[in-house]
């Protein structure tokens, strides 16, 4: 086995993690628990607040912490499984959306019907019985796709198309980034320094490990400042064990199997779309920063039938959708380790950090504001990402085709704050700025004349595919023409 220092690390990409010795390869993997963890924990006691806001108890049979992430651990496994024994694995982490959120806090409220008087556990297996139908629309649309073929598919998500929505999912996120974070500035500011100062000038592993430092180190200070009476902002303590104690050692994470009604499932299916959306820039992003075309193969198609079965296998016992994870796509462009036996073992540190519901509890306890302070850094460098999708594909900006297409998905994805909401058989739902985006960048592509002669024989960004030379030691992009 090579000794760590001789592959360079955190100057070349690493694609085989089997050059750094066994502690190593998972302390790689705790990183990417820390990096998903703040969101995939979030989406939970968000849900919980719609209920309680309802009027009713937070649900206890299901979409609990421990459940969403037995649900992110096993969703994650069921891709890495599939395509695996499609023979191209993707290191993609697949944890809990956000984009369902609406449809939960919506089905919180509703109070006629069949939903009158009807508890929150009842509720919540109605909802999950929704992301069901949702996940397989995912896998009805990969079937599609591998029906049409990719390659047709992928004709109409061109780099003029592509390269804006990655950058539109890391600038539609920094908001949340700045909201945790100013929660407490001092503990942001720690974790930001912390995370550059590993990366720009650790040595060895550290250098590859700087959001696990930042965490870890961001969490010490907090205890110090909690200690020594220090609060938040808005006057709340820094920490608040309370859960933490009351937690059991040990627990199967609490389940139920859904319930389905026709209403439901429009409410939740119809997120489905913007989720699908995302699912095809995150990829997009993944495959730029690893400089490995994962929407060739394994293909566009099978990544989104794992993402939809995952879901629809996690929502089977209670746990919320599972989507792409922006956090590590950022974790995988600040420490270029591609291997996805990685993410995989981060899987199992997930599975197995939901039967234990004080350590679950633990990682609940991590304040905001260092939660933020690390998407601070991981939103902004999937931004990049897109940028430099445009960049390395020769996206032709003197093209006056291609800046109405850019500028009209920047205005969609990042204007849209509210969505735009559709009424569908009496029952509401709301496409996000980053359904819109794709969908508007997708439409001019078709639409515009392509004048070649007048902007440039060379100027193919606008009609084809992301382009990738993929070889056994990753490739590089290669220019589009």
């Amino acid at each position: 086995m090579k000794d760590v220092q001789k592959v360079e690390i955190g100057h070349e990409p690493i694609y085989d993690v089997s050059v750094l010795s066994l502690p190593k390869q998972w302390l790689l993997s705790i990183q990417h628990v820390f990096s998903m963890s703040g969101s995939t924990v979030l989406v939970p006691i968000l849900i919980a607040s719609y209920f309680v806001a309802a009027g009713l108890d937070a649900p206890t049979k299901g979409l609990t912490v421990s459940t969403t992430l037995l649900g992110a651990g096993i969703g994650t496994l069921i891709l890495h499984v599939i395509t695996w024994l499609a023979g191209h694995e993707v290191p993609v982490f697949l944890g809990s959306s956000f984009a369902f959120l609406g449809g939960f806090a919506t089905i919180a409220s509703l109070d006629t019907g069949i939903y009158a008087a009807m508890d929150a556990n009842t509720k919540a297996a109605y909802a999950c019985g929704g992301i069901v139908a949702a996940g397989l629309l995912y896998v009805v649309v990969a079937v599609i796709i591998k029906l049409v073929g990719t390659e047709r598919v992928m004709r109409v998500f061109p780099p003029v198309v592509t390269g804006p929505v990655i950058a539109c999912i890391g600038l539609t996120l920094a908001p949340s980034a700045i909201s945790n974070a100013k929660q407490n500035w001092v503990l942001a500011l720690v974790a930001i320094f912390v995370m550059v100062a590993f990366q720009q000038w650790g040595k060895g592993m550290l250098k590859i490990v700087p959001i696990l430092m930042g965490f870890v180190i961001s969490y010490i200070v907090a205890l110090v400042m909690h200690w020594c009476g220090f609060t938040n902002a808005d006057g709340a303590a820094i920490l608040n064990f309370a859960t933490v104690s009351e937690a059991k050692i040990f627990g199967v994470p609490p389940m139920q199997l859904p319930k389905f009604d026709p209403n439901i499932v429009l409410i939740m299916v119809s997120p489905a779309i913007a989720a699908m959306m995302e699912h095809v820039g995150d990829v997009s992003a993944v495959s730029s920063t690893t400089r490995k075309n994962y929407l060739e193969h394994p293909g566009l198609w099978l990544t989104l039938l794992c993402d939809g079965s995952a879901t629809a296998f996690a929502a089977l016992f209670g746990s919320p959708a599972n989507t792409t994870y922006g956090e590590n796509t950022g974790t995988l462009t600040l420490t270029r380790v591609y291997d996805p036996k990685v993410i995989r073992r981060a899987a199992y540190i997930t599975v197995f950090i939901s039967f234990f519901p004080w350590l679950s509890a633990a990682i609940a306890t991590m304040p905001s504001a260092i939660v933020g302070g690390i998407s601070f850094m991981l939103y902004g460098m999937i931004s990049v990402v897109g940028f430099r999708n445009i960049k390395e594909n020769n996206v032709n900006l003197d093209n006056p085709r291609n800046v109405i297409i850019i500028a009209v998905e920047m205005v969609c994805g990042l204007g849209l704050t509210d969505g735009l909401p559709l009424s569908i058989f009496g029952t509401t739902a709301t496409l996000t700025g980053l359904a819109i985006a794709p969908i508007a960048g997708i439409a001019l592509n078709l639409l515009l004349p392509k004048k070649e002669d007048e902007y440039g024989a060379e100027d193919h960004s606008s009609n084809s595919g992301v382009n990738f030379d993929i070889s056994p030691k990753g490739g590089k992009i290669k220019a589009d023409h």
